[in-house]
């Protein structure tokens, strides 16, 4: 056995010095950044992990540290800042997958969504648009995950879609499938005003884009929920569990949005794995199954984890700490139980979504998230979907939920 740690702890650190990880697994996780970046945080612009890279959440800064006067001109400014780590990686943005975009007005949609369309005349990739109260320091932010070789990639359009007009509906990326946004619409195009309606047709469209893949909801590993104020979780939570097996869910981050592109209420992507052999959900003791949500799933070597917060189960539920670090803690916990569970740690981790309730306590999450994370960091992207709410503890002694985070992991 000391042998066997002895190797580990040498590969561990010649992994390192070559510019890489090699987890206590084996799995080898190498950094990417491109030339002069300054990283200013606990985060890397790239993670290289077997044939996927993950891109932190860009922003619409330029060389010069400016931001370009327009949206248009700011998502093209974004996506040239994520070509620059894609291109690091010995990629093109042709080997983009998946690409999450947020925005902070609403307003600025059609332009944001032209701006997109003139960069990617082909589509591009799976994409999901969403409406943010605040990004760190910028008015658009970009994630994305590309693949590593161009044979292992494949859209899925559904009938009727054009290139020129909507990116696919799904991007298969080797043995993953990349879900774009399913939103509510009618036959007539139209959205219903009741929520659990555009749940319904939302999960509809979901379906059919599987069925295109020749998958269905049991490939499923990973899904985002978001909601604007116009649905209730309750009613969404009804329609959303008939659509999956009990206990056996793919893990979730329900995220509470200011707003949605077409004026939608709800929309839904996701990740699902083209091998069914491969899935596996992952439920350490003290969760008890649940109808909505398994707090992590394996596709393949890929661990997909639920949005955790500070919330403590158990007899006395809730979330006790009254600061975002203390919360971060506590969440950093919750989310070590799945990722133990599953037979790893957090040097597993490759990519990681934080949900802020206030953009004002960035550097008191960031001094915290930096205490259990070593390099190569996961790639990050940071994000606060709503205004703050209201600091006040309730007659129980619990407080508001003022952070959660979803991570990606790697064996």
């Amino acid at each position: 056995m000391r042998t066997h740690n002895w190797i580990v702890a040498l590969g561990s650190i010649l992994g390192l010095l070559a510019g890489g990880c090699v987890t206590a697994f084996g799995a080898e996780l190498k950094a990417v950044s491109p030339p002069g970046a300054e990283i200013v945080g606990p985060y890397t612009p790239g993670i290289l992990a077997g044939d996927l890279l993950y891109v932190s959440g860009q922003g619409a800064r330029d060389k010069n540290g400016k931001f370009p006067p327009t949206t248009a001109e700011q998502v093209k400014q974004t996506l040239d800042n994520i070509k620059l780590v894609v291109e690091a990686a010995g990629l093109t943005m042709e080997h983009v997958v998946y690409s999450q975009m947020y925005l902070t007005d609403a307003a600025t949609y059609e332009e944001a969504l032209g701006a997109w369309r003139a960069y990617f005349p082909d589509g591009g990739p799976a994409r999901a648009v969403l409406g943010m109260a605040r990004m760190p320091g910028t008015p658009v932010e970009i994630n994305a995950v590309a693949v590593t070789d161009l044979a292992l990639k494949r859209p899925i359009r559904l009938a009727g879609q054009r290139p020129d007009e909507t990116p696919p509906d799904a991007v298969v990326a080797g043995d993953k499938l990349y879900l774009s946004s399913c939103y509510g619409l009618d036959a007539q195009g139209k959205m219903p005003a009741q929520g659990a309606a555009q749940a319904k047709l939302a999960l509809d469209r979901m379906g059919a884009v599987l069925k295109a893949a020749g998958l269905g909801f049991d490939h499923v590993v990973f899904v985002n929920p978001y909601l604007t104020d116009g649905v209730r979780y309750p009613e969404m939570n009804k329609v959303y569990a008939r659509r999956f097996k009990f206990g056996d869910t793919p893990a979730r981050a329900t995220i509470r949005v200011s707003h949605l592109p077409h004026g939608a209420a709800i929309a839904f992507t996701g990740v699902a794995t083209m091998k069914l052999s491969s899935r596996r959900a992952v439920r350490p003791i003290n969760m008890p199954p649940s109808p909505t949500a398994s707090p992590c799933v394996f596709a393949g070597d890929t661990l997909y984890c639920s949005a955790k917060s500070a919330f403590i189960p158990g007899p006395n539920l809730g979330i006790y700490a009254s600061s975002v670090e203390n919360q971060v803690r506590q969440t950093m916990r919750n989310l070590l139980d799945g990722l133990e569970k599953a037979g790893l740690d957090l040097t597993h981790v490759v990519a990681s979504n934080v949900y802020l309730d206030d953009m004002d306590e960035f550097a008191g999450m960031n001094r915290t998230y930096a205490q259990y994370f070593q390099r190569p960091y996961p790639t990050r992207t940071t994000v606060q979907p709503l205004p703050p709410s209201e600091r006040k503890r309730n007659k129980d002694e619990q407080w508001p939920m003022l952070e959660q985070i979803s991570v990606v992991a790697v064996k």
